[in-house]
């Protein structure tokens, strides 16, 4: 059976650029409206790997994916980093003085707030993909209404670029996790990231100790995310992610966490995939 890739979106999304970057072209596509439709495509077998975004160097973290990853015990077995443009487009033949209304993804909006602050007479709307909502409009004819979306939405659904690149800070990337229901066949001379999940006791200096774990086990932290635990207020998980030379080190930290902390969790080991 060919494997099929669930994506956030539809074709001409930034999820289907991410698919054809880091798998290839041909793969076949399940085109999921919300990230929660998209783990159930995963634990239903429609599709046997998934791609979502995780965090945006403008809007930072996406947390409640985080929350349906562990909760879902999906695994992350790669990842991969996407340069995002902004775009404004509409139906050939406007102007921006034109546009009304832009719709798009509450994150793509957020990107380009600064753009809009000097665009007073058009109202922003959230919507649930920034390539569906450029489909619309070709669909639907709607003369009036943007979308912010990707070059390869305006160039697949024949919208016309009235302004691009109008995210805020000019280096727009955002980080995707490929994730499975099973673990990685990755060997481990291969694995140089980790992201791990665990809780600590709401002691004096607990996180503190942590990190000199790992510091002194030779891990790079290259990310911490708190999120509080709902059944105990001010209680908060951690989820953090590590890059190591020697997968060693990393097994012997991994080894002293779990006798440091609660409900320690291994959420993917995989191959770092910054450049």
């Amino acid at each position: 059976m060919d494997t099929k890739i669930a994506i956030q979106g539809i074709k001409g999304s930034f999820h289907h650029q991410v698919a054809e970057e880091y798998f290839n072209k041909n793969m076949p596509l399940d085109e999921c409206m919300s990230f929660d439709i998209l783990v159930k495509s995963l634990l239903n077998n429609e599709a046997q790997k998934g791609i979502m975004a995780l965090e945006n160097s403008i809007a930072g973290s996406i947390i409640p994916n985080y929350a349906l990853i562990d909760r879902n015990n999906l695994h992350i077995i790669g990842e991969h980093y996407l340069d995002i443009h902004m775009n404004l487009m509409a139906l050939n033949g406007q102007k921006i003085e034109d546009i009304k209304e832009v719709h798009s993804h509450p994150i793509a909006l957020l990107q380009c707030a600064v753009f809009f602050a000097n665009y007073p007479h058009i109202k922003l709307i959230e919507s649930g993909d920034t390539a569906e909502t450029a489909r619309r409009i070709q669909e639907q004819n709607l003369m009036g209404i943007g979308a912010v979306a990707s070059p390869i939405a305006a160039k697949m659904y024949d919208l016309e670029i009235l302004a691009s690149g109008i995210h805020t800070i000019k280096s727009n990337k955002t980080r995707f996790v490929i994730v499975k229901t099973q673990n990685k066949e990755l060997p481990k001379e291969q694995i140089n990231k980790a992201s791990i999940k665990f809780e600590l006791d709401d002691m004096p200096g607990s996180l503190a100790t942590i990190l000199n774990v790992m510091n002194n086990c030779k891990l790079n932290l290259t990310k911490i995310q708190s999120m509080p635990i709902i059944e105990t207020p001010f209680q908060y998980s951690f989820f953090v992610d590590v890059v190591f030379e020697k997968y060693k080190h990393y097994e012997k930290a991994k080894n002293i966490l779990q006798l440091m902390t609660t409900h320690f969790k291994v959420l993917g080991e995989y191959k770092n995939g910054k450049i």
